[in-house]
């Protein structure tokens, strides 16, 4: 999995590719770790957390969206991510992501603020050589 960050306007965007769904979730939410800060150390706990959506798209943007949360509740830079994302039998439309982020403290971290992920230009999407996705957000 990999992410680079993209230059956009006023914000920042990542576009990232995985093998797997949740490992360009994951590599999404790592690549909004590194829009906060480019060196993070490997300290703090590790925490988890589920999210749940109508659609995929928006789980991603929800998950992003939890990640903000946690940072701002906890006092941490979530880093080194972990996802896992499926749809549960028998759940008409819903998504499921199972994720795992360590709390860096920002005590130990030099970090700048992102305020919130966006739809804007937001994509997820299948492709034959796996899961791509691009958010764009706003710093």
């Amino acid at each position: 999995m990999s992410f680079d960050l993209r230059a956009h306007t006023a914000d920042v965007a990542v576009e990232a590719t995985a093998d797997t769904l949740g490992g360009v979730f994951a590599a999404v939410a790592d690549g909004l770790t590194a829009a906060m800060c480019e060196d993070v150390p490997e300290v703090g706990d590790r925490f988890e957390f589920e999210v749940r959506a109508e659609s995929r798209d928006a789980l991603l943007f929800d998950y992003l969206d939890q990640l903000i949360y946690e940072r701002d509740v906890r006092g941490v830079l979530p880093a080194f991510h972990e996802a896992a994302v499926y749809k549960p039998d028998g759940e008409d439309g819903e998504w499921v992501v199972d994720a795992s982020a360590r709390g860096v403290p920002f005590d130990a971290v030099d970090a700048r603020d992102v305020k919130a992920v966006t739809y804007s230009e937001m994509e997820l999407e299948r492709r034959d050589d796996g899961w791509y996705a691009y958010v764009v957000f706003d710093v």
